[in-house]
């Protein structure tokens, strides 16, 4: 068993508590039960401090007192049945009969993600009520889910950015052994299972973390309010705290990856880094649990340092999000795309999404009043993740909109191929293929009003003069959770079956061919046939496999003509119209042809 610091853990037939707080001179633990007592805690070096008690036989429930404030919860509580504001539970770890003994993971290259929020995505809103459809995305293809944070928040609505309990599992989804059966269930399956973490702020309601340490820092400010503190006084139990969340999922849900929200928010200017730590850390634990873990990061930096080994000065991630791909080409799909996307607009910056990854690589950024980025020309395909919807794309427009309920299917079909035949790691949003069209609203469920009433008027505030001025749903309202959950069914129905059968064979031609299995940027090449169509050519490492796409995002007829003495077989059309190694595609449309017949 790994040595995390913080928290509450079993050793053999006790518990250890350990809870960090360098400047309580006294600190207690308060057992809530048909016995409650109080304990003082033996204070240890580095401002921790700990206490042996023995095993209970019910359910443990207990908070601390830094002298004599408080009650508060553990700063690492594993689980909050009580919610934010409640004790914190003591969680039996050993008691899951785990049946993945022999899973390792799967190589990041070899992922198709599939983004997931557990409340929406079932009607029961549940980790539980996940498991029955998993076969039917491992039918599909999905061999990777990647969770919204589950992490404890205020009330039983939420994104999750704002969770307060970083190591904890949400009790209205279900709580811990809920989700370890989840992961148990999708490794089964062949499915590895990521996890969407905050580590760059805690939310405002239920965050009684400042009361133990200075864990927030005023020398840096993020949108949400002060930093972590990751590098200033006291920062070592910070780092350790943080450091250590991330081998927890790991060790104790037996999770396959993270993605890290707004890295480009976490501020560190220590000689030794947090990332350095965090690998030094998650090194260590992958030689002894001989599985793989895969981090992901959302950048707005446009850097290639985020994927860059540590050792080099980077941040080590294996992956960060692509958001240029997912700008470049929805302004192509959307006419209404460059009121979004004031920087996007032309298939040349498609092109150039597909050949290098970052679009803005170092020129001047409308957006941004300023030049932005660096090139990533040559970085391997498999350290991005691209995507045409998450849950940033569709919540963060006022009606909640997803392009299926803005572009027809005609064009999300282009979308859905545009994805698939990238050098990139691609993620779906749940539902996302089969043409989900009911909206996916933000969503909060706090308890004070002050709190209500202030995220209220910053939806407001952030919508007015954006768009067409709509004016964003009431976050706090039921209805707006409850419209956002998906209808699972209709896959099955009509254009939803015919675009569900679309992605699934788009994802056979990705797993299959040899061309989409190079991930080298030497492997790819993307030519402007007009302003509103591309032709992308893939190859494979050994250039037998060669696959061109032909895309056209216009509604006018586009012709072409394929490279003469080779005979072309059509593995993609669109349209399904029949038509062979022809001159044309009606737009908007896809064809794509290979030089080896069994694609």
């Amino acid at each position: 068993m790994i040595h995390i610091q913080a928290g509450a853990h079993r050793e053999d037939e006790q518990i250890r508590f350990t809870v960090w707080a360098p400047q309580t001179k006294q600190m207690n633990l308060i057992c809530q039960g048909s016995e409650p007592a109080s304990f003082q805690m033996q204070q240890e070096e580095d401002g921790y401090f700990n206490l042996l008690l023995p095993w209970p036989d019910e359910p443990f429930l207990y908070s601390y007192e830094p002298d004599g404030k408080g009650p508060f919860p553990d700063p690492a509580s594993h689980y909050q049945p009580e919610g934010v504001h409640g004790y914190s539970q003591v969680v039996d770890h050993d008691r899951f009969r785990w049946t993945d003994g022999e899973w390792r993971g799967k190589a990041f290259e070899d992922l198709i993600l599939y983004e997931i929020h557990v409340g929406t995505f079932t009607p029961e809103g549940t980790f539980e009520a996940i498991i029955p459809r998993l076969a039917a995305l491992a039918e599909l293809g999905i061999n990777a889910i990647e969770l919204m944070p589950v992490q404890e928040f205020p009330g039983n609505r939420n994104w999750g950015y704002d969770g307060v309990f970083p190591y904890s599992v949400h009790s209205a989804y279900g709580g811990p052994d809920q989700l370890k059966a989840l992961v148990n269930a999708a490794h089964g399956l062949g499915i590895s299972v990521f996890l969407d973490i905050v580590i760059n702020h805690l939310g405002p309601e239920g965050n009684y973390l400042g009361h133990f340490g200075p864990y927030f820092t005023s020398k840096y400010a993020t949108p949400w309010g002060e930093a972590i503190n990751f590098d200033g006084e006291w920062s070592d139990g910070v780092r350790d705290y943080f450091s250590d969340l991330i081998i927890f999922w790991s060790e104790y849900y037996h999770l396959d990856g993270l993605r890290m929200d707004a890295i480009h928010e976490i501020f560190d200017k220590g000689a030794f880094s947090f990332w350095e730590l965090v690998h030094q850390k998650l090194d260590t634990h992958q030689q002894r649990s001989r599985r793989l873990f895969h981090l992901i990061a959302e950048s707005d930096l446009n850097s290639p340092r985020v994927t860059r080994p540590v050792e080099t000065g980077g941040m080590g991630f294996d992956a960060q999000w692509l958001d240029d791909f997912h700008h470049a080409l929805y302004v192509l799909l959307d006419d209404k795309g460059r009121e979004r996307y004031a920087d996007f607009g032309t298939v040349e910056q498609l092109a150039k999404a597909y050949k290098d990854g970052f679009v803005h690589s170092g020129g001047y950024v409308k957006f941004r009043k300023r030049k932005h980025g660096v090139s990533s020309a040559g970085i391997r395909g498999s350290s991005f993740v691209a995507f045409n919807l998450n849950h940033d794309q569709a919540g963060n427009r006022a009606s909640g909109e997803r392009p299926s309920q803005l572009i027809s299917v005609a064009r999300q079909k282009v979308a859905m191929a545009a994805l698939m035949l990238s050098p990139y790691v691609p993620m779906l949003f749940m539902g996302e293929e089969y043409g989900e069209d009911t909206p996916f609203f933000f969503f909060v469920s706090h308890s004070k009003p002050e709190l209500i009433q202030a995220v209220i008027e910053g939806r407001n505030n952030e919508f007015k003069d954006f768009g067409d001025g709509q004016q964003p749903r009431n976050p706090q309202e039921e209805d707006t959770f409850q419209q956002s959950k998906i209808h699972w069914e209709r896959r099955n129905e009509g254009q939803y079956a015919d675009l569900l059968a679309w992605t699934k064979a788009l994802i056979a031609l990705r797993q299959t061919h040899a061309a989409l299995r190079n991930f080298e940027k030497d492997g790819i090449a993307a030519d402007v046939l007009t302003d509103k169509a591309l032709l992308l050519k893939r190859t494979s490492i050994d250039e037998r496999s060669v696959l061109y796409c032909y895309i056209n995002f216009s509604d006018e007829e586009l012709a072409f003509s394929l490279p003469e003495n080779t005979h072309w077989y059509l593995v993609l059309d669109s349209q399904a119209n029949g038509a062979a190694t022809t001159g044309s595609i009606d737009g908007p449309g896809v064809k794509a042809f290979s030089n080896v017949p069994d694609a």
